[in-house]
């Protein structure tokens, strides 16, 4: 069942397009991440949907009724705040009920929620405190719990764990995740963290610009971008990519790079012409290193040690250095010589718009002859 339909959605602010053509459904039950840069009109969405701001263009609908002009009491829709926006001077109890008697709501009913609401929350205990004498990770669950009291079809969540330390938003994100199990309810959730936003969506919705740029569940997103984009903005540290250009164009296409040399890979170019310019993109754990003979291979140029692994920056002649994955006891130092083995079912390319260009499983992965190949399947420099 859809829940939350967007249909070609646009905002504008004075001569500048915030969003541009949005389109959306989100199921009911979903927990839906918004991702992407500053800028890129997340938390804008975020406040069309909760009736902040207005819609410029196109139809936001929640159980297949029109609400662009329903005020945001209207929409059964609550939400969550980046800062908590507390009352200092009420208790908790008041705070997660302030809502409930803005509606007139029965004294009783009332009393029901807020203590289904707390316990939920496991802020049963702290009903009587003032939020000064609350931790930030109890402060944010009583944000959450003044949205939730009103039990509303959709919890909107406006980066709301930004204000937290990293353990605490580590904390806090598994109690989201619990929350959203326990209840069931439809999440929408914005942050630029894409830890949490990995961590916490059924389906992920990636923005660029005021456009969605794709949308799907992490690990489709992790493992098959659309774009370099996206390639590039989900994954710690970033997918490496290299310069490239189209030799052959086809089904499978002939392709020479800095690390591979002369190699067919099975990506369609059918569209593009011979010598278009390509990125070649591979994610740090699918690099790994040998030593190299001489003077042959590339040169590492910094090693990051993280306790439960290791980053070793490597001197490709790129602009910028390629990273790859490695076990804490690899041993490689700056200055040292290596051989790259990338794994060729793991490499992405994409055209000069960023585009992905599409993979042919059972491609055939041999050249015409009297040209040189180097190994695709364990690419090596």
């Amino acid at each position: 069942m859809i829940k939350l339909k967007l249909d070609n959605v646009n905002k504008q602010l004075g001569g500048a397009r915030i969003l541009r053509d949005v389109s959306l459904q989100i199921a009911a039950g979903e927990f839906v991440v918004f991702v992407g840069p500053s800028g890129c009109g997340k938390s804008t969405l975020l406040r069309l949907i909760a009736g902040l701001d207005s819609i410029c263009g196109g139809d936001l609908l929640i159980d297949g009724r029109r609400v662009n002009d329903l005020e945001p009491r209207e929409r059964g829709v609550g939400m969550v705040f980046q800062s908590y926006a507390l009352y200092p001077h009420m208790s908790v109890y008041d705070n997660i009920s302030f809502g409930l008697k803005l509606a007139k709501t029965e004294k009783s009913s009332l009393r029901e929620r807020v203590l289904k609401t707390a316990q939920i929350l496991q802020l049963d205990k702290l009903l009587q405190r003032k939020p000064k004498e609350l931790s930030g990770g109890q402060r944010q669950r009583v944000a959450m719990g003044r949205a939730m009291a009103r039990e509303p079809d959709i919890l909107l969540f406006d980066e709301p764990l930004s204000n937290l330390d990293a353990s605490l938003r580590v904390q806090m994100r598994n109690e989201i995740a619990r929350l959203h199990d326990r209840l069931g309810s439809t999440m929408i959730y914005v942050t630029h963290d894409q830890v949490e936003a990995m961590t916490l969506a059924d389906k992920i919705v990636v923005l660029n610009g005021g456009r969605v740029e794709q949308v799907g569940s992490p690990r489709e997103l992790y493992e098959r971008p659309a774009s370099r984009f996206v390639a590039g903005f989900l994954g710690s540290p970033r997918m490496n990519f290299l310069a490239a250009r189209l030799h052959a164009p086809g089904e499978t296409s002939l392709v020479d790079t800095p690390v591979l040399g002369m190699t067919s890979l099975p990506f369609d170019s059918s569209n593009l012409a011979a010598d278009a310019p390509l990125s070649l993109g591979i994610r740090p754990e699918h690099v790994s290193l040998k030593a190299a003979q001489g003077t042959a291979g590339v040169v590492v140029t910094g090693v990051e040690y993280l306790g439960s692994e290791t980053y070793v920056h490597l001197d490709t002649g790129q602009d910028e250095p390629l990273i790859c994955r490695c076990e804490v006891n690899a041993g490689w130092q700056a200055g040292d010589r290596v051989e790259l083995q990338l794994e060729f079912d793991n490499l992405h390319l994409f055209d000069a718009d960023g585009t992905a260009l599409s993979r042919h499983p059972q491609a055939n992965e041999t050249l015409p002859d009297g040209v040189p190949l180097r190994s695709a399947r364990a690419g090596a420099l």
